[in-house]
């Protein structure tokens, strides 16, 4: 009989157990466990490396997109997330809980002291941003219908509630009361793009520009429907603008009716911040009106204690006091002098609407010129920005020359004349222009040189002309249209 018997050699040391991973490796009492592998993490990053595959490249990569639908569906949220063609409209509307989460889902948020991080919320939030992200830039390539830029000007809107500004914000630049970059850091696992917001609302302008382009824009403009699915934007303004003397009967109907719905909801912004603005002393010199609406009820009372009877407990009023509202107002011109060549569109715009508010002010005579190789006075119909808008001829070159010969005979009296040059100052002639522009301050007229009148506050400014403005003590005024404003005011009130 054999037995078998254990080789002595052959020692198991019973401390030895095998590796789940498949990987040899030293273990013993002394050595830590391996930590476990951060699942909420991995999960992240599954649906962010989606995003920039898509980003990059439209062609669907079958691994990420089926990892990607594993957590969105465990995280109960729907398909539709992951689909390129549902805007976060139709999502919401068949999900309407969903709305509050897109809101300030990109602002900075820390956990507070002791309370440890939610990670499936930050998976949650990355699902979230991915979707508006991916529908924002993602815009695909050949022709573009109206209802695609509709549903694009959709989600450009939900991106900026997620960054905490209403909808239009960022691509007018105007940030709400928050100002970018106000962050104290960001979610934990959630990219905040809060503080590139001065970087994002331009990029938002570009790609609604490109946009605007890739439309056969004649043709759903002689569509009624379609036009009617158009919202009004800079870009969209522009292209009309551009094209409008090729457009006739339907098409330039719709166009019309664009460019005026756009005028109207500018116009009511910079009103607003125009009234915001008004400032002026009182004029003591004039009486106030002795009416009730005027009665200094605090003044009249201080003033009349000497008559107060204790017996009769009563106040005896020989005499009522009343408030000055009546503000000092001096008859001022203003001449608006505006490039309009192509690079300068945008100012055009704003700064025809700006013209006809401050010629709606008391005392206040507008002037408005606009020039490229020739110039045009279009003072008649300053005080209706639409019509002056369709005399203008975008695009050509620039010769602030032949504007300076308009402008010069209306500077009738230099002590109560402002002048505002709006351009980039990039002239072929620039110093017999700039010689010319001297004079006007030397006469005692203000002269403002302005770089853009943007709502984004982007400026290209020539150099040569920025420097010799300085040094004769006009510098540019370059950024948001808000700065003009308050300049004018300061000088008009």
């Amino acid at each position: 009989m054999t037995t078998d018997q254990t080789d002595p050699t052959d020692e198991t040391d019973p401390t030895d157990e095998a590796d789940p991973t498949g990987q040899a490796g030293p273990t013993g009492p002394d050595t830590e466990p391996a930590p476990a592998p951060d699942t909420e993490a991995n999960r992240r990053q599954v649906l962010y490396w989606r995003l920039l595959a898509r980003l990059f490249d439209p062609e669907e990569q079958p691994a990420l997109e089926s990892a990607s639908l594993g957590v969105v569906e465990d995280l109960g949220l729907p398909a539709a997330l992951l689909d390129p063609q549902a805007s976060v409209d139709a999502i919401v509307q068949r999900h309407p809980a969903l709305a509050a989460e897109f809101d300030g889902l990109m602002l900075p948020e820390e956990p507070a002291d002791g309370e440890e991080r939610d990670r499936q919320a930050e998976v949650r939030r990355a699902a979230l941003v991915s979707k508006v992200l991916l529908n924002v830039f993602a815009t695909g390539s050949g022709a573009v219908t109206a209802g695609r830029l509709a549903q694009w000007q959709s989600d450009a809107g939900w991106l900026e509630r997620a960054l905490g500004c209403k909808p239009g914000e960022l691509r007018a630049g105007r940030t709400g009361g928050r100002e970018a970059g106000t962050g104290t850091g960001g979610r934990t696992g959630t990219p905040d793009l809060s503080t590139l917001i001065p970087a994002i609302g331009p990029e938002l302008g570009s790609i609604e520009a490109g946009l605007v382009k890739r439309m056969r824009l004649r043709e759903v403009l002689a569509d009624p429907k379609l036009a009617a699915k158009l919202t009004p934007s800079m870009s969209l303004i522009e292209q009309l603008l551009r094209d409008k003397n090729n457009l006739s009967g339907v098409a330039l109907a719709n166009a019309k009716a664009l460019i005026r719905r756009f005028v109207d909801e500018v116009a009511e912004v910079l009103r607003t911040q125009v009234e915001k603005a008004t400032v002026g002393t009182l004029d003591r010199s004039v009486p106030p009106k002795r009416v009730f609406r005027n009665l200094d009820l605090d003044r009249t009372i201080w003033k009349n204690l000497t008559n107060w009877s204790p017996e009769e407990e009563r106040l005896y009023v020989d005499r009522l006091f009343y408030r000055h509202t009546v503000r000092k107002t001096t008859p001022q011109r203003l001449i608006v002098v505006v490039d309009q060549s192509g690079s300068m569109v945008d100012s055009m715009v704003n700064c025809t609407i700006l013209a006809s508010i401050f010629a709606g002010l008391p005392k206040v005579d507008v002037h408005l010129i606009a020039y490229d190789t020739q110039a045009v006075d279009l003072t008649p119909w300053v005080h209706d920005p639409f019509e002056t808008l369709l005399r203008t001829n975008l695009g050509g070159g620039t010769d602030g020359r032949v504007a300076m010969t308009l402008a010069q005979p209306k500077i009738a009296e230099p002590r109560n004349t402002v002048v505002v040059w709006i351009s980039d100052f990039y002239e072929w002639q620039s110093e017999e222009l700039f010689a010319s522009m001297a004079a006007v301050h030397r006469s005692g007229a203000r002269f403002i040189p302005v770089g853009s009148v943007t709502s984004a506050g982007r400026a290209s400014v020539n150099p040569w002309f920025r420097e010799r403005f300085k040094d004769q003590g006009t510098p540019v005024i370059s950024g948001h249209i808000r700065k003009l404003v308050h300049e004018l005011k300061n000088f008009l009130t």
